[in-house]
């Protein structure tokens, strides 16, 4: 089985002149990091053809799959399940720029494997507080790893294999913690009017019908930002944004010299 690239040569960053192209060799040698986080997983692509200022969405139906291609039926949709580096490709030659797994393996979606707290900072926050969260969470949280979301905010996942009732009721009450003991820099609460200068802590991830975006996965930014897995004492480091937040080109040296940080959150 091999896949062709079509329209290497289009555009899909025009800020950075970052390429389809691009975008397939990236996906290609990040592939033996990114794909154990997907392996088994019901997988949501976020397609940009004309690149991220253009038009774009989310797809769950696996639509022109070849045969080779494995598919899971969950929730009344047949989605893509991403095993190996050319069933990566295959996606990313549909300009898929994001990937976003579901918390659920094969087609049960009754079982979560991790607990996710999606740090995202209100208006007037930044990523550097959702450091100091994260860093509480996991002293709260025994097991934790920490990646950025690619964009502004953190993602904080806990190995955890349980229903979602347990995992979705574990998450809110840490967030409802950490709001309660520090209302003016944290809240629970998804109103955009709570959330200025805080770090809303979203425990609502935690729910079968919810995706995260993947560790190694491209952000649709005006740059070829990552989902970039840090360690805790980057996290603990860091004095400015720029610190915690990672291109392409940044995140293949980066496995290359420190290997996958989140490899244990995979299994």
């Amino acid at each position: 089985m091999s896949v062709r690239a079509t329209s290497r040569d289009r555009v899909l960053w025009p800020e950075a002149g970052f390429t389809k192209g691009d975008l397939l060799d990236y996906y290609d040698r990040v592939a033996p990091a990114l794909v154990p986080h997907v392996a088994g997983r019901a997988t949501t692509l976020r397609r940009f053809p004309e690149g991220v200022e253009g038009p774009n969405w989310f797809q769950n139906e696996c639509r022109g799959a070849p045969e080779w291609m494995r598919t899971v039926d969950a929730r009344g949709q047949r989605f893509c399940v991403i095993d190996e580096a050319e069933a990566l490709r295959w996606v990313a030659n549909l300009s898929t720029i994001e990937l976003h797994p579901y918390l659920w393996r094969g087609d049960d979606d009754r079982l979560a494997t991790h607990i996710v707290f999606d740090l995202d900072p209100g208006d007037g926050a930044t990523v550097i507080d959702c450091c100091a969260v994260a860093v509480r969470i996991r002293d709260l949280v025994g097991g934790a790893r920490v990646k950025t979301s690619g964009l502004l905010g953190l993602h904080v996942l806990v190995p955890r294999e349980a229903p979602f009732a347990e995992t979705k009721a574990c998450a809110r009450a840490v967030a409802e913690r950490l709001a309660a003991e520090t209302p003016d820099r944290v809240t629970a609460r998804q109103a955009r009017a709570a959330r200025t200068g805080k770090v809303l802590v979203d425990w609502l991830q935690n729910d079968p019908t919810r995706s995260t975006v993947a560790a190694y996965s491209l952000r649709a930014a005006p740059w070829p930002l990552v989902s970039t897995p840090v360690t805790w004492e980057e996290v603990e480091g860091a004095r400015r944004p720029r610190e915690v937040i990672f291109d392409a080109v940044a995140v293949l040296e980066r496995l290359q010299r420190l290997g996958d940080l989140a490899a244990e959150s995979a299994r």
